[in-house]
Order: structure tokens, then sequence, then C-alpha cells
């Protein structure tokens, strides 16, 4: 049988010293990270000529991997030049994905299930993937939750979690919604499927407090301090659904699309709102070197 190397896009992945094209063959099925699981990666963007916070998605990874119990065998700052190394492959005209990984080869001997951490191998990939931002999106609360530290690895950026993402966005848009919102094992409400979420109220900006049951995001945590240097109350808290419905406006955070406004969450219909459209505007003022210093 044929193995497909074929990318979605263009693509170029840095494994064990090369840059290969394409989708090179890299896990096996005697792998542990193929039939165990224990992945982890962490995802930046480049676009119009900067990569805003890669130096912490790099940092993260390394995170990630030490919490899955993997060694992080690149330092952050080698995964960071090895990305501006990437970038230069590609023609600058699209946006790229930056995806560091890291998983492991071998299981333990003493029990196969747990990762060897001297197998741990790492790979960099960079693909063409153009951005989203600032296009409005529809949610819809999802019947599945987030697990609880005690019972997934919630610390880590791993692989392992994102079936159950998966499940919440096929499970949305089959009722014709973009995305889920994701609510933790006590009911209050996470994030989305896919990204962290914020709701203002009489002009305060929330969002639900991290308490280990989501990933507290990089762009997440770059708003929470770009919007408070601008002038704006934000709270991090406990929130309900009802809370949600009651909000004013919704909009979302993450790399992958940076700033995205909800204009439907179920039943109700929300405004594409000026606190969304100030976010975005004070996010890339920061992106691209203006405004505020943070």
């Amino acid at each position: 049988m044929a193995v497909d190397t074929a990318p979605r896009s263009q693509t170029w992945t840095f494994v064990e010293g090369d840059w290969i094209e394409g989708n090179p063959p890299l896990i096996g099925p005697t792998s542990h990270a193929m039939w165990l699981g224990s992945t982890v990666f962490d995802g930046a963007r480049w676009f119009e000529g900067i990569a805003p916070d890669l130096d912490l998605h790099c940092q993260r990874v390394n995170r990630s991997a030490v919490n899955l119990g993997l060694n992080a065998v690149m330092a952050a700052d080698e995964i960071e030049a090895l990305a501006w190394d990437g970038i230069k492959r590609f023609d600058g005209q699209t946006a790229i994905y930056i995806k560091p990984m890291y998983w492991a080869e071998h299981g333990q001997a003493a029990s196969v299930v747990a990762a060897d951490p001297e197998s741990t191998r790492f790979a960099l990939c960079l693909f063409e993937a153009p951005m989203h931002t600032a296009k409005p999106s529809s949610i819809t609360l999802s019947p599945f939750r987030r697990p609880s530290p005690e019972v997934a690895m919630t610390m880590a950026k791993t692989g392992s979690l994102y079936p159950n993402s998966g499940r919440m966005l096929i499970e949305a848009r089959a009722r014709g919604f973009d995305n889920a919102l994701a609510r933790d094992m006590n009911g209050n409400v996470a994030e989305t499927a896919s990204s962290n979420i914020f709701m203002v109220k009489d002009g305060v900006v929330f969002t639900p407090v991290a308490n280990g049951t989501f990933l507290a995001g990089i762009t997440r945590s770059r708003v929470i301090a770009l919007l408070r240097a601008g002038g704006f109350e934000v709270v991090e808290a406990t929130l309900t659904v009802e809370d949600f419905l009651a909000a004013d406006e919704i909009f979302t955070s993450g790399n992958y699309s940076k700033i995205v406004p909800i204009i439907r969450l179920d039943d109700r219909e929300l405004q594409q709102g000026p606190v969304a459209r100030k976010t975005l505007e004070l996010y890339m003022d920061w992106a691209h070197g203006k405004g505020s210093d943070l």
C-alpha cells in the first residue's frame, strides 16, 4: 500500500536535522504515540511578517512535554530559531501555522503503557493556513464536558484531548452551528471546543477563570493584558451558561484565528460588539509593534 505523503497545503517539516517537504511518515504502528497517544504539540502563527508570541508557544510545548512525562529534547530558543528558518521556505503570501511536536517512540520496560521519556522525538511542522480573524461565528451549548485534571492530561497541550473537542464540533455542526460552548464537570463555562471565550456585560469584560479543565491560552493572556492596559475592566470568574445568554456581546480568542465575534448562542442573536472590535485592534497594534509594549 502506498503511503500518502501529500500535504493539504505547502508544508515543511524539520525532523532529525533535515527539512522535508510534504507530509513525511514519522510514526509507525509500533510507535507508542500511534497506539497509546503520547503526543504534545503547540501552535503559533506567522502572518504579515510577524509571529506574535512565538517564543511563548515554544516554551509551552516544552512544558507540555514534561507534564506528559516526555523529555523536552530541544531548547525553546532553538525551536524558535528553527521556526524562523522554516518560514523562509515559504513565499510570504499566505499565513503559516507553526507546530512544534514531541512524541514517545517506545513505552517503558516495566509497563509499556507509560511512555519512555528517553525515546522522545521532536518535529517542527510549518504549513500554509489562511487566517479567519474576525469572521463571525455561531455557537451552541455542547452536551459534552471538559475533563478535570484528575481524569485527563489537562496540564499539557496533548493530542489525546482533541477527540473530545472533535466530537463537540461534529455534534454542533450537525445542528447548524460553527462551534460549541463547553462546560467543565461542574457545569460552568470553560471555553469553546477550540478557543477561549469572553463575554461583555455593562462594559465589563468577563472570561472563565482558569481552573485546570481547559487550556488558558497564550492569546487569552495577551488579550487580558491588552484590554486592561487599554482601560477595560477584565474579570476572571466562574461563569454560567446563563451569564453568557445574558451577555451584551461574546467573542473568542485563540492562536489560530485570534479574535472572533460570536453572533449567535443557540437561540440568542448577538451583535458584533465594539469591545470585540477594540480587542482585535489592540491585539494587532501590539503584534505590529504599535501601542502597548506588553
